[in-house]
């Protein structure tokens, strides 16, 4: 087993010394959702205080029936009984890999998680690469002749995962890459698990979204949470939409979590179950974290864009994956970990190395999240998540110039080019 501290932890941890100790970071590794917890699920997480008992293991039955309801309205219709809750939706990953065994296929590069955890449970992840501009699904090809060789080498591989939308790109699968994949995994018996807790922050609504359980419910796994779309990370809730009628693999991750976790936060459970029956409050909070995000999003890429360096245009969450491979020789590197080091070190920007998500090491490929620049205080992210133009906010806007003018100087130009950020829908104003 060679599993180290998450790569986004260590780097957190990293930038948060070096400003304790006075340095001037700009914090773009760290991929929290970095706004304040709306006050209605403050007040329904008070009012819970007092549940201390364990609960089913499953999730409390109405935190199940809501998140059942949740998947309804998004045309899945779901059996609470097939509904799992557990701390996060990074521990239900976790149990469903231990639950369905043999080994699987990710996308490269994808979340820093998910070859982690295989590697935890004893699988060996198969690394298949997305097609350009669609991060987070493997290319269907690529995976039925990666399973067809491991296969004829006497493995046994179960299980397929996709992100819609995707971290480290932030880009979106196109509905013919999911129909393709579907049928690769219809063919080859794959379960496929689709980690969706990205999907109510896709920056455009009327986005064309497809989720593999929309054409195979019979064999796809949903997970999501809520440490996205409403900043609730630190709470540590997630649930999972089993496949149709799939009971032996519900008792199969109840037992698992019987063991690890027993069961999540009783008050957390009650605040979530009011979440995911989505009030028109908690509705109004997630679209504008969504117009916030994509705002910012835009923004960082339009400062890459005018140095010259190119990246896939972000269409949801809160990430980018620029490819500075360009700069390689120029820089006197040949690793994105020492260009990551210079970056810190020289120009006060911390980013993930591309690696750390599967990728080639010597590529100059990064994963740079933007959601930790709406401010560091609660006034000034509310004014974040109020503002019709927030990338104008003196506070975003040092972050952007102090980017662009590392971006420069990494480029060796000496000027900096303010580039336009483009409008992708009507901002709206207003936040509960």
């Amino acid at each position: 087993m060679n599993v180290t501290l998450s790569a986004t932890l260590a780097a957190n941890e990293d930038i948060d010394r070096r400003r304790r100790a006075g340095e001037r970071v700009l914090n773009l590794a760290f991929g929290e959702a970095g706004l304040p917890v709306h006050p209605a699920l403050r007040r329904r997480l008070i009012a819970a205080s007092e549940r201390n008992g364990y609960g089913p293991v499953a999730g409390a039955p109405d935190l199940r029936v809501a998140a059942a309801g949740y998947w309804e309205r998004r045309g899945l219709a779901t059996d609470p009984d097939l509904v799992v809750c557990g701390p996060g939706s990074k521990p239900l990953l976790y149990g469903l890999l231990l639950a369905i065994g043999g080994d699987i296929v990710l996308p490269m590069p994808s979340w820093v998680s998910y070859a982690a955890q295989a590697d935890l449970v004893g699988a060996r992840p198969l690394l298949v690469p997305t097609r350009p501009g669609e991060g987070g699904a493997p290319d269907p090809a690529g995976v039925r002749d990666a399973v067809l060789r491991a296969r004829s080498q006497g493995r046994d591989v179960g299980a397929l995962l996709v992100t819609l939308p995707d971290n480290p790109s932030g880009t979106l699968a196109r509905p013919q890459t999911i129909r393709e994949l579907v049928q690769v995994a219809r063919d080859l018996d794959l379960l496929i698990i689709s980690d969706e807790i990205y999907r109510d922050l896709v920056h455009d609504p009327a986005a064309d979204y497809l989720s593999p359980a929309d054409i195979a419910p019979e064999r796809t796994v949903i997970t999501t949470g809520l440490s996205k779309n409403l900043a609730l990370g630190g709470w540590r809730i997630g649930v999972a939409r089993l496949p149709d009628a799939a009971y032996p693999l519900r008792e199969r991750m109840l037992a698992v979590a019987s063991e690890i976790w027993s069961s999540p936060a009783a008050p957390v459970q009650q605040a979530a179950a009011y979440a995911f029956t989505e009030p028109d409050d908690v509705v109004q909070r997630v679209a504008d974290s969504r117009r916030l995000h994509g705002a910012v999003a835009r923004a960082v890429h339009a400062r890459f864009a005018g140095a010259g360096v190119p990246a896939a245009q972000p269409a949801g969450g809160f990430y980018l994956y620029p490819d500075l491979t360009h700069l390689r020789d120029r820089l006197g590197v040949s690793t994105v970990r020492e260009f990551c080091a210079l970056l810190l070190d020289r120009h006060g920007v911390g980013v993930l190395p591309g690696d750390a998500f599967g990728d080639d090491p010597g590529a100059l490929r990064v994963r740079v999240a933007t959601s930790l620049l709406y401010g560091d205080t609660t006034e000034h992210r509310l004014a974040a998540l109020r503002s019709t133009d927030p990338v104008v906010l003196p506070w975003i806007a040092a972050s952007l110039d102090h980017l662009s003018e590392a971006l420069h100087a990494l480029a060796g130009k000496p000027e900096i080019v303010r580039t336009p950020v483009p409008s992708l829908v009507p901002a709206v104003a207003g936040a509960g």
